[in-house]
């Protein structure tokens, strides 16, 4: 908070007094501006405290300044337990606090069938996976695989598409307007629940196949290799070239943090023809977006394949919920036209509300939710067993593509996301991850074995928050070491350093990833 008030209100005796700035040289400043020439939002003065504030770290003996702040002025300060990533940006009025409850409302409303008594909440399916927002992205944390068959596993979703086969449709998903093709009979995704009256569409079953792998001194850690099929299909077979993918349910903290980071900062990263032959790649994920009617970077979902919190918002509630908004109007939600009853069935869109299931303001309401999920802030950053890991952390390079820090926009869209320093972990780049990784399904300009950089704030309150340590895109890995075990192309020489770590040294990397 400090960080952002000095440089708000531009007290920079005071601020280069806090960050060890008195001296600062011409040069310095020529380079950053030079370094950040696409930070438009920022003087030439603040482009060189950017530079220093987000610069790799030449001392591990103690935490950088305001490292704990996770979220900078945003970051939560409750004390950590089962809502700690329920609670609003420390940085908002009280006006914008009521807001947030009010968003808080719609995110955990159930929303019923039509036609029913409670006009407010009918528009369900016809089909579905949750009834809620909530019920996906348990207490706004993470998702996880079915334990068993019987298990609903509503935090998991299923992928469906085909490979593009009309002309127009090679065309459209070449130029990045559409991000995938529909299966023909199910839809984009597999919607294991229905309303009364039709069948759900079917229902996810894992088999796993466990997989020894030894570390270099000796120790043995099982891997759990995920086989899915659809069981119970309500609409006959599917396509016989069906890709499936599956998901899980991520954490909702941040979002509006990394909605504002400048899209300049992402480009720089990119590095798609490793000119700096550090072995890692990363693709920046161009995406259409529906608001602007432009190309833009994807940020968000596990393949980056969504441009703003918005356009996620929009698209969970008519894929998951059926419910349709302003921005996507189909009330009958995922229901395709070989589902003929379930297009027969009413929908809960009121002509004296508008021409949607969820009309303005409830979209907008949640999407300031979603965007102001506060960042808990970072646990014992001064322990040294936590910083010899954040060592071992930079030295392996999990950097090169978990970004440790950024400084978002001075005229970003929400005021109390301006001008914060941020500690996400994450490039927003597309990567190889390796064959075993793979979904064998593109998506957009995402290949099979390409994904997102997660985010790593939050990650060691996983298990306090959600009662499980399920990772990586469909929670096949059951802690951190197995997720980082799975990591294969671009991230395969950090993963070999892990491997050949000693016990104490994979210890404390393990212990710093869960002090995030």
């Amino acid at each position: 908070m400090v960080f952002q008030m000095h440089w708000q209100h531009g007290r920079r005796g005071t601020f280069c007094a806090v960050f060890g700035f008195l001296g600062l040289l011409t040069s310095t400043i020529s380079v950053a501006a030079a370094e950040l020439s696409h930070r438009e939002d920022l003087s030439v003065e603040d482009r060189a405290r950017v530079v220093s504030v987000t610069a790799a770290p030449s001392d591990f003996e103690k935490p950088e300044p305001f490292e704990a702040m996770s979220g900078g002025a945003a970051t939560s300060r409750a004390t950590p337990n089962r809502d700690a990533f329920s609670q609003s940006s420390a940085n908002l009025d009280f006006e914008d606090e009521l807001t947030f409850k009010l968003g808080n409302g719609l995110f955990r409303k159930l929303w019923v069938s039509s036609p029913s008594s409670t006009q407010a909440s009918d528009g369900l399916g016809p089909l579905f996976n949750a009834r809620s927002c909530q019920r996906c992205h348990l207490k706004d944390g993470r998702g996880h695989p079915p334990a068993s068959l019987s298990d609903s596993a509503v935090s998991m979703l299923m992928r469906l598409s085909v490979p593009p086969r009309t002309a127009e449709e090679k065309a459209a998903f070449a130029r990045g307007i559409i991000h995938r093709v529909p299966e023909p009979t199910y839809g984009g995704q597999l919607q294991d629940h229905a309303v009364q009256g039709i069948p759900s569409e079917g229902r996810i079953q894992v088999d796993y196949e466990d997989h020894t792998v030894t570390l270099a001194r000796g120790e043995q850690v099982s891997l759990r290799k995920p086989t899915y099929r659809i069981v119970d299909l309500g609409y006959g077979p599917l396509d016989p070239e069906v890709m499936i993918s599956p998901r899980i349910a991520p954490q909702m903290i941040g979002l509006g943090l990394l909605d504002a980071v400048h899209p300049g900062d992402i480009i720089a990263l990119a590095d798609p023809n490793d000119s700096d032959g550090d072995g890692v790649s990363g693709r920046i994920s161009r995406v259409y977006d529906s608001i602007s009617g432009t190309m833009t970077i994807g940020r968000f979902g596990w393949k980056a394949n969504t441009p703003s919190v918005q356009v996620q918002s929009a698209e969970a509630f008519n894929g998951d919920i059926g419910i349709s908004s302003p921005l996507v109007k189909s009330a009958a939600g995922d229901c395709t036209p070989a589902q003929e009853a379930c297009l027969a069935l009413p929908d809960g869109v009121q002509a004296r509300l508008g021409d949607s299931e969820a009309p303005d303001p409830v979209l907008d309401l949640v999407v300031f939710y979603s965007a102001n999920l506060a960042v808990p802030a970072r646990r014992d950053v001064s322990d040294p067993t936590v910083l010899r890991g954040k060592a071992l952390f930079h030295a392996a390079g999990c950097a090169a593509c978990h970004t440790p820090k950024f400084v978002t926009r001075r005229d970003a869209e929400r005021e109390h996301h301006r001008f914060q320093l941020i500690w996400p972990y994450t490039d927003m780049l597309l990567h190889d991850m390796g064959e075993g990784l793979s979904d064998n399904r593109p998506l957009s300009n995402a290949g099979p074995r390409e994904w997102r950089t997660p985010p790593l704030w939050g990650i060691g309150l996983t298990k306090l928050v959600n009662g499980h340590t399920n990772f990586l895109h469909d929670g096949r890995a059951r802690n951190l070491l197995e997720a980082i075990i799975w990591h294969g192309g671009e991230a395969a020489a950090a993963k070999d350093a892990l491997v050949d770590m000693p016990p104490e040294d994979r210890n404390a990397l393990i212990r710093f990833l869960e002090s995030l």
